[in-house]
């Protein structure tokens, strides 16, 4: 028992101050003080997956345990169970009180048909303390009453005939049941409460194994007519219950028969057959939840990569749902269509990136070739707190229906928590003519490489995708070195003696006749575009071999140099090179010969006259827009890259001026190492006096900006025309996105985005000459570190 159980800190005292009487009117509040027990357990084990230390059995709850928001219970269960109970009884009014429910914009023939409230089969295959369940409690309620059904059967019959919850936590599956109870007692009362002789039917997984002996005496317990193979195979599917929890798919057909026989059985005294008929028993019944009888399935699956799965259920996932083994949530989502009947209503809480990575593929298909998206809803990385992931959630049928257009509704590009994403999500469901509200169908995906759930792209936009010819053929992106040790072996150029640096090797033999040790590395960087962002050194001294050395001989090292240390035929080659985290867009550099590259500075190596070409799409509103529908998630692939369509456009001498300037711009300041004068000291705008000196140069910068943004509206415009996307994408270029060091919008724009642009132009305070964005400013103030 914890101490200082009776002072006016301890935690019961606590506790009776945060419980107010409002809180505990919804039994909610057990969920949420369930995640806040399992908290510390839980930041154990994540701190235990930095040292890669996989999760085990008993841990798997505490990693994996999320509490599901209100509104989004009531979203998915809405158009689910709802849905399902509106299109058998066009005529209820059970709508009135589903503030979340998505009407469908035509009406639906092909659905499954329910006859009474009791048919109804609901399912929640992880159903932690309750949530999804409780509130299915609720809309059943009201189904149940609007059907004319006393209330005072009506909790019984819930929990007898609707309500199934399967979970591998003993602790949570214990609240659920009760929540479920307290959700009966509510309606009810406290005295007809106790009258009722029902329970929740809430499944907590156990392990439970059978030896080759103890099978003789299964044989026993179940008959020799019920002993089959398939029954025999089931016994031995929850040895790993705890591990695979609701993933097991049980291969007996029939288990609600064999397990009313087998209870049925009488065996006296005889203890060791009551011994093993109680295992049995308990197998079926998991078996029987886990079988393919429900009507509606929700869930918020549990979300495990590859990299915390321990041994076993990475083997597992990898034999068993070998198309979906890169996460549990991935696998749940076919399963929990498996627990469903034909035209079963799903809902799923998520993260969202099964809907665009290429790791997710498989999954994209199974749900736009077997099912129907109805509807979803994305969340930005702000709307869900208890995430560390941006999360959808989404409804689909169990029943692929190719022309039905589902609703979707991107809170992409909206700040705020869960209350912000709810009242944005109900404004979209009163009002769905909003423009972050999009309509399409699977089928339109299928013209996308990679099949993306691209909800936002235009019909033209799809239909670039066929053009022949892709990025992937055109420009070869490649993903670049990991060092593994950073901190080791790079360094900011001016950290180390210049006569260590070759800056102008063209392959890796010439640089390794060049006996330098540190040459030029792209690293990616701040967003910039067109040419910048040269700050780093790599010590590729002698072809590499102390970053080899140093790959090869680290303990516990899974990959070796030749998995790090690749694509070296591309190394020191002209090409054109890339940020792959998309903080503030997407910016492509022309990178002259010399560099080596980095994983987060993935470059792509055209042939030399479609060099300009490439790179003037790719620093295109074009390739934002592309990249957006391939993978809008802050850090992409170069796969992603590789897919975006390509039409040879004759943009070179737009591009190259682009080039040029960003270039000058950067060789300006002293981060460069091609700088030679500050701007303020060039002989051409010096005069007689400081102020007028400065006054010229920022006429000039703004002469600069300007015309660098002309240049950038030109180059949109003249791929816009040959793309053919007039109708959806438009050229202009904020100011504010103009990457020059000079542009003095960027440098107001940290001191203030409440400024005009006439205000930017004004003088501003002299900060020395480095006006570049803070992770660039470092160069200059760097300390030297051994070179």
């Amino acid at each position: 028992m914890p101490e200082d159980l009776l002072s006016q800190t301890s935690i019961l005292a606590r506790l009776r101050e945060v419980m107010s009487e409002e809180a505990c009117q919804d039994v909610e509040i057990i969920g949420w003080l369930y995640q806040f027990y399992i908290s510390e357990k839980k930041d154990q084990v994540f701190a235990g997956l930095k040292k890669n230390v996989k999760i085990t059995p008993e841990n798997i709850p505490a990693a994996t345990q999320l509490f599901t928001p209100h509104w989004i219970v009531r979203y998915l269960v809405e158009n689910s169970l709802g849905r399902l109970w509106l299109l058998n009884r066009p005529g209820s009014n059970l709508a009135e009180r589903m503030d979340y429910y998505i009407a469908p914009a035509e009406p639906e023939t092909d659905f499954l048909r329910i006859a009474r409230p009791e048919e109804i089969r609901i399912c929640d295959p992880a159903c932690g303390s309750g949530h999804m369940l409780t509130y299915a409690f609720d809309l059943l309620f009201a189904i149940y009453e609007e059907e004319g059904y006393e209330a005072t059967e009506i909790p019984a019959l819930i929990l007898t005939h609707n309500l199934t919850g399967v979970e591998i936590d003993d602790r949570a599956g214990a609240l659920a049941a009760f929540a479920l109870v307290m959700k009966a007692a509510a309606k009810l009362g406290r005295r007809r409460f106790l009258r009722m002789d029902v329970q929740p039917n809430i499944v907590v997984l156990q392990d439970v194994a059978f030896t080759e002996a103890e099978m003789q005496d299964v044989a026993a317990v179940v008959g020799r007519d019920l002993f089959t193979d398939e029954l025999r195979e089931t016994l031995g599917q929850f040895e790993q219950a705890k591990n695979f929890g609701s993933l097991i798919v049980p291969k007996l057909r029939d288990p609600d028969e064999t397990l009313r026989v087998v209870e049925a059985r009488d065996f006296g005294g005889d203890l060791l057959l009551k011994e093993v008929q109680a295992r049995v028993v308990a197998v079926l019944r998991m078996a029987e939840a886990l079988s393919p009888k429900y009507h509606v399935v929700v869930a918020n699956p549990p979300y495990m990569g590859a990299k915390g799965m321990n041994d076993t259920v990475s083997s597992w996932l990898k034999e068993t749902y070998s198309d979906f083994k890169s996460d549990l949530f991935a696998a749940f989502i076919p399963r929990c269509a498996l627990l469903g009947v034909q035209r079963a209503r799903i809902g799923i809480m998520s993260p969202h990136v099964w809907m665009f990575i290429s790791s997710h593929e498989r999954l994209r298909d199974f749900i736009t070739d077997r099912s129907t998206l109805t509807n979803a809803v994305e969340l930005p990385l702000t709307g869900f707190s208890g995430a560390t992931v941006q999360i959808a959630a989404y409804n689909f049928i169990n029943r692929h229906q190719p022309d039905y257009r589902a609703i979707f509704i991107s809170l992409l590009k909206f700040g705020g928590g869960e209350k912000e994403m709810s009242n944005h999500t109900l404004a979209a469901v009163q009002d769905q003519a909003l423009p972050y509200v999009f309509r399409a169908s699977g089928d339109e995906f299928i013209e996308i490489p990679g099949r993306p759930i691209a909800y936002a792209a235009g019909k033209i936009l799809r239909e670039t995708f066929l053009l022949p010819e892709k990025i992937g053929e055109i420009a070869k992106p490649r993903q670049g070195m990991a060092t593994t040790n950073n901190d080791l072996f790079l360094r900011i150029w001016s950290e180390v003696s210049r006569e260590k640096i070759s800056f102008d090797c063209k392959s890796e033999d010439e640089a390794f006749l060049s006996k330098a040790k540190w040459f030029p590395y792209n690293k990616g960087g701040p967003y910039r575009k067109w040419s910048g962002n040269f700050i780093y050194v790599v010590n590729f001294e002698n072809r590499g071999k102390t970053i080899c050395d140093y790959i090869d001989n680290t303990p516990g090292a899974r990959v070796g140099s030749n998995g790090r240390v690749i694509n070296r035929e591309f190394y020191f080659k002209e090409g054109v090179t890339w940020s792959d985290i998309k903080t503030g867009g997407f910016g492509a550099r022309l990178s002259p010969h010399g560099f080596i590259f980095d994983v987060k500075g993935s470059s792509g190596f055209p042939a030399p006259q479609k060099r300009l070409s490439v790179l003037g799409l790719l620093s295109s509103k074009l390739a934002a827009k592309y990249i957006d529908v391939l993978n809008p998630t802050v850090t992409f692939q170069v796969g992603d890259i590789a897919r975006i369509p390509y039409k040879d456009v004759d943009v070179d001498f737009v591009a190259q001026k682009l080039s040029d300037s960003s270039k000058s711009d950067w060789d300006a300041y002293e981060t460069s190492w091609d700088f030679t004068t500050l701007p303020l000291l060039q002989p051409h705008d010096r005069a007689e006096t400081l102020e007028t000196t400065y006054a010229r140069l920022r006429s000039y910068w703004q002469g600069m900006t300007d015309e660098m943004q002309r240049l950038e509206e030109e180059n949109n415009r003249i791929f816009i025309d040959a793309y053919g996307l007039q109708d959806e994408l438009t050229p202009e270029v904020p100011l504010d996105e103009i990457t020059l060091t000079c542009n003095p919008a960027i440098a107001m724009a940290e001191r203030s985005a409440k400024k005009s642009r006439r205000s930017a132009f004004a003088p501003i305070p002299w900060r020395s000459s480095c006006t570049m964005p803070s992770a660039a400013c470092s160069v200059a103030t760097a300390s030297t570190r051994p070179a």
